[in-house]
């Protein structure tokens, strides 16, 4: 499935942006490089976090990456506040609940967490290096380059089935392809910090959809988790003197 949301998704892309591939510099081709690979990183990493962790935890443990990622950019004292409160709600995850968090399960989603935030910071400099969704679109191809060995290993012919093709575009499309378009036109409207609050919503809404949909139920020490990792998400965009002027946009859901 990740495969087949990052090739689909960067056909998409090339088809509606054509990006221009002449006249870039080195350090913007070693940027988008390092945007692709982060962003194939963090699919594969992500999904298989979702193999072993609900929906709710593993996404809980991902915004870890970019909350970090924001108390280390903003250089406040108050920002390891949040840092510490959000360490408490991944803690109580592995407390909350019938059963403990798989130890793996964790170690993916920590690791997506941390592809996150190195996504972010490679989307701000792609932003500046290339023009419209030029970067975005080739960082799309590079990370659909390195992920399809691993699909192709995984399921071999089953990529190509038609049933399979046509739930692998749904996919992408609701994931990858409309999501980002819809971020780009919410960031012309909303303050970069109201965006960002929403964004922290994230672990709570996965947790919703992972109890109403997939039937994922958390315990009561896991729903207090949830809400004290938001908190300490949007803690940190609020404390942060650079939420309101910095360019670098919030990173997407890989889920």
């Amino acid at each position: 499935m990740v495969t087949l949301r990052l090739v689909l998704s960067a056909l998409v892309l090339l088809a509606v942006c054509r990006p221009r591939l002449r006249g870039h510099s080195r350090s913007g081709w070693v940027t988008v490089l390092g945007f692709g690979t982060a962003l194939a990183a963090m699919n594969l990493l992500f999904y298989e976090a979702l193999v072993r962790l609900p929906l709710g935890a593993a996404v809980t443990i991902e915004v870890v990456g970019p909350l970090v990622l924001s108390v280390v950019v903003g250089r406040r004292a108050i920002g390891w506040l949040w840092a510490v409160l959000a360490l408490g709600g991944v803690v109580l995850l592995g407390r909350g609940g019938l059963t403990e968090l798989d130890p793996v399960g964790v170690l993916f989603a920590a690791g997506a967490g941390a592809m996150w935030a190195a996504y972010i910071l490679f989307s701000a400099r792609t932003s500046r290096a290339f023009a419209k969704l030029d970067g975005l679109a080739i960082a799309m191809t590079v990370g659909a380059v390195m992920v399809l060995p691993f699909g192709i290993a995984t399921t071999g012919a089953t990529l190509v089935e038609p049933t399979i093709l046509g739930l692998g575009l749904a996919v992408a499309l609701l994931s990858s392809t409309i999501p980002y378009a819809l971020e780009l036109r919410a960031l012309r409207t909303l303050p970069p910090a109201a965006f960002s609050i929403l964004m922290s919503l994230a672990p709570a809404t996965a947790a919703a959809a992972g109890f109403v949909i997939l039937g994922q139920e958390l315990g009561v020490l896991q729903i207090v988790a949830v809400g004290l990792v938001v908190v300490a998400s949007a803690g940190a965009v609020l404390t942060n003197p650079r939420s309101n002027t910095s360019d670098v946009p919030p990173g997407p859901q890989p889920v």
